[in-house]
Formats: structure tokens, C-alpha cells, sequence
């Protein structure tokens, strides 16, 4: 990661949905974004959404790296991966291989980010508990799309990358439906090949027509994993001998013509030289960061914005960097540099504002024009885009930092920020709580749900399940509260907010 911008040959890619970086060349970079951009406007004709193209501050931006060797490394402690998604309010992020698959039985890219998008579109459009077998089984469902070269789509296709499990390896049926999976590599694929058979033939095998919608609608009523199981879809060891025999036939798949979808325009840009020089900082800051590693990243991203103290974009990289690192002084410095070279740059308006509400709390003051100024910040970005999430959940967690009763307005904007971005933990447990609060208990319910089932969570772990356990006794609202505090301080212990693929 040596500071040799000239060396680097990183390009954007700007389509509706999507922000993707790539150090490859044009084509490959149009290419690759327009099979992504093609595969989200299926999703938007299947589960349409007036928000998910309100603002460009709310798209995913995905990072293609050399290689799988690369994604892991940016990963940590998640294994042998070949891609993973973090969802944020704002834009969540994807991080993906370049190099193709070396052959049809591995995953390719395509299919870490279908996967992967999969997951982000049930995060915004689901409102009731799905199982962690059919989360995983409609996300590799997906994953398989196939973009013929008219741009007609295949959904449906074969699991081929799970082949080998799917036809030799098996598990026991009960574990398909346990609320959390096994740690171990061999039995997580185990799993998501079986997951991925069963969510298939429940959508093609018209023997079983309305089981799943069946067992879901018990799911959601509050009755047990297997007992929902056994009621929708009768004996559990009919049905792993039905799979089996499912597996064996020619997969169904529909076919949808390249006409039924409008895909937008792909804009593509070469990256400033101060742009490339920060792109390894700014792919390890995306990712997430402990303060440990923050103060490590920090002396590399000075060394790399050095030169570029004029560009807009490395100065707002260098800004998060410092802000996480908890130099203040700096980050402030670094956000001011940028708004001087572009006075509306919302990322740098935020970075001004966290940084005033920062040091508002440090300082413990109880001055009201302090904390008016330090929200200032996010008003000012607000009026930039109003449907940018971000400066909106900030704009209400700034009342919170200062122990102050959210303003009227300020809950308003919480709400809207989960429309426009329903995907990060955070946001929903920030909002449910506010929901609550305000006397909206069905509508706190429906927004944890999808953190009550969270897959990756165990669910003898799952605070959040435990708060809809006890929102459906009806217990009084200063228990749910105290069942719900704690975000900021359990993070991604209680929030599944990585999937790894």
C-alpha cells in the first residue's frame, strides 16, 4: 500500500444504484457496472420503491480489488471470503474480487454481489421476520442471475457454485432451520447449498404452493422455528427426501426479456491522482474501524493527502481518518480544506458538524447555542440534499449525545432517514427506540424485526428478539426500553452488520 498514485489506474463508475471504484480499465468497469445496474433494476421492478433512488448520497458503492487475497485482508477475522457487504445508513458498502472466477464451480463476482444485493433489497423492503434459511436462500437465489448478452435476464439458475454439497454432502433437516449457524467453513456451506434448494422449490414446486407463505405468516404470529416448519410443511423428513429428489431435476428458472427493465445511464470517470492515492485508505475507513486501527490508518493518510491539499475528496478521506482516530483539530481542518474547494460537499458538512458535536460533549457543556451551532452542520447538509440520510440521523443522535429530548422535527427526520436507508442497524434501533417512545409500539415491532431474526446473531443473544417477545406480552414502555438500550455499546456483538460470502 505504498503511495504511488501514478502507478494506479482507479475509475468510477456512476449508475443509479451504484458507486463502484476499480482499478481496471474502462471496459471491464462498464461492463461489470452495467450487469450490476441491470440486476438492480430487476430488483426495483419486483419490489418497488419510490426512496431507493432519492438521493445519490444513498447508493451502495462497491470496491472491485485485484483479487480474493485482497477482500479478506480488507475483511480481518472473516475467513476465506470472496466478498462481504457492511450496511450503513447513507451508503452501505460492498467489497468484491476483480479477477474472475477460475472456473463455473467458483463464485464470481457477479455472484458475491447479486448475493450480496439481495440482502441489502430484503433489508429495505422486508417488514416481517425472515428466517435465517430463507434469508440466505432467496440471497443465493439471486445470486445466480444470468445477464444474456441482449440484456435479458435468467433468475433462477443453478447453484453450481454450491454443487458439490448440494449432491454429496447433507445435514440434518433441523438444521436448516435453526434460528443460527454452525462456525465451522464446510457446515456454512453445507447450508447455504441447502438453503438455496429449498427456497427454490418453494418457489417452483407446485406440490407445495402456499407452505411457504404458510409457514411464514406462523413465523411472524410468534410460533417456534420448527413448529411453524412442521405446520406448513408437514413431516420435516418428506421434506428432506422431497429436496433431494428436486435437486436431481432440471432446474426451473424464469426467463425475463431485456424490455421489462429500464436500466440508467453508466458514467464513468478516471479518479483524480489524490482520489488514487487515497483509495487504500479510503476502502480500509469504509470497512469500519477501531480506534486502534484508526490511529494506525491515520499516519498513511496524512502521508498520502499531503499533496493534495486542494482536492475536495482526498481532504473529506484524510477528515474521516483523523475524525476516527479522535484528532479533532485535524479532522476539522482537513473538512474546512474541503468546503473551501467546494462549499456544498455534504461529507465535509458532516465531518464539521461531528466534529462540534464532539467537542461539545467532551467539554460537558450545557450551553443551547453550542449545540445549536454544532447541528448547524447537518441542517447545512441537509439543505444540500434532503433526501440524504445521513445528515438526518445525525441531526437526531445529536440530541441524544446531548442528553437533550429529540425536538419534534428532529424524530420527523429520524423516520425518514429509515425510509431512505433501512439497511443499517443502527438507524432501525435508533428509530424503534424513538417509535416507542412516542407511543408507536407496532410501528418500533415491525422495524426490529428484521433485527429479531437477524441470521448471523444467535438467538439466545438477540436483545432485539426480546424486545418483540415482550412488545407482544404487552409489556409497559420503560421495559422495552431498557431491553433496547445499549447501541452504541454492543455494536456488531448484537447487530449482524457484516455478511461474508
Amino acid at each position: 500500500m505504498a503511495a504511488t498514485p501514478a502507478a494506479a489506474e482507479w475509475r468510477e463508475a456512476s449508475t443509479d444504484h451504484f458507486v463502484i471504484y476499480a482499478d481496471s480499465g474502462e471496459r471491464w468497469l462498464r461492463d461489470f457496472a452495467t450487469r450490476l445496474e441491470r440486476s438492480a433494476a430487476f430488483f426495483d421492478l419486483i419490489r418497488p420503491s419510490a426512496d431507493r433512488n432519492a438521493s445519490k448520497y444513498n447508493r451502495i458503492v462497491v470496491y472491485a480489488v485485484p483479487g480474493t487475497a485482497a477482500v479478506q485482508k480488507l475483511c480481518g477475522k472473516c475467513g476465506s471470503v470472496a466478498g462481504f457487504y457492511v450496511p450503513r445508513v447513507g451508503h452501505s458498502v460492498a467489497y468484491t474480487a476483480r479477477t474472475p472466477a477460475a472456473n463455473v464451480w467458483d463464485m464470481s463476482s457477479d455472484i458475491v454481489l447479486f448475493h450480496e444485493y439481495a440482502h441489502h433489497i430484503l433489508l429495505a423492503s422486508t417488514t416481517g421476520a425472515l428466517p435465517r434459511w430463507y434469508n440466505e436462500g432467496l440471497a443465493e437465489f439471486f445470486s445466480t442471475i444470468r445477464i444474456l448478452p441482449d440484456g435479458a435476464m435468467e433468475v433462477g439458475r443453478p447453484a453450481v457454485h454450491r454443487a458439490y454439497n448440494l449432491l454429496y454432502a447433507d445435514m440434518k433437516i433441523e438444521q436448516l432451520f435453526e434460528s443460527s449457524g454452525r462456525k465451522d467453513a464446510a457446515s456454512q456451506d453445507i447450508f447455504y447449498g441447502r438453503a438455496w434448494l429449498l427456497a427454490h422449490m418453494m418457489m417452483f414446486d407446485k406440490s407445495r404452493a402456499g407452505q411457504l407463505e404458510k409457514y411464514l405468516t406462523l413465523l411472524n404470529q410468534g410460533t417456534p422455528n420448527l413448529d411453524a416448519a412442521r405446520q406448513a410443511f408437514g413431516d420435516l423428513e418428506v421434506l428432506r427426501r422431497d429436496m433431494d429428489a428436486y435437486v436431481r431435476k432440471p432446474t426451473r428458472m424464469v426467463k425475463t426479456p431485456a424490455s421489462a427493465v429500464t436500466v440508467g445511464p453508466v458514467t464513468l470517470r478516471n479518479l483524480s491522482a489524490g482520489e488514487a492515492a487515497m483509495m487504500p485508505v479510503r476502502m480500509r475507513s469504509d470497512r469500519g474501524v477501531s480506534r486502534r486501527e484508526a490511529i494506525e490508518i491515520v499516519a498513511d493518510a496524512r502521508q498520502r493527502a499531503a499533496p493534495f491539499a486542494g482536492d475536495a475528496a482526498v481532504q473529506v478521506a484524510l477528515a474521516e481518518a483523523e475524525y476516527d482516530a479522535g484528532n479533532d483539530a485535524e479532522a476539522e481542518a482537513a473538512a474546512d480544506r474541503a468546503l473551501a474547494v467546494e462549499p456544498k460537499n455534504i461529507d465535509a458538512l458532516m465531518y464539521k458538524g461531528r466534529v462540534k458535536v464532539r467537542q461539545a460533549q467532551v467539554s460537558k457543556t450545557q450551553d443551547g447555542q453550542v449545540w445549536k451551532a454544532a447541528r448547524g452542520w447537518f441542517v447545512k447538509a441537509n439543505a444540500v440534499d434532503p433526501d440524504a440520510a445521513e445528515p438526518l440521523l445525525l441531526f437526531y443522535r445529536s440530541f441524544e449525545t446531548a442528553r437533550q429530548k429529540p425536538t419534534e422535527n428532529a424524530a420527523l427526520g429520524l423516520y425518514r432517514a429509515l425510509q431512505l436507508s433501512p439497511q443499517d442497524p443502527g438507524l432501525r434501533i435508533s428509530a424503534a427506540r424513538q417509535f416507542i417512545i412516542d407511543g408507536k409500539v407496532a410501528e418500533a415491532r415491525k422495524t426490529l424485526l428484521p433485527l429479531a431474526y437477524d441470521p448471523h446473531v444467535p438467538a439466545d443473544r438477540n436483545r432485539f428478539l426480546r424486545v418483540v417477545e415482550a412488545i407482544d406480552a404487552k409489556r409497559p414502555t420503560a421495559e422495552l426500553l431498557r431491553l433496547g438500550s445499549g447501541e452504541a455499546a454492543e455494536g456488531e456483538d448484537q447487530v449482524g452488520a457484516t455478511d461474508t460470502d
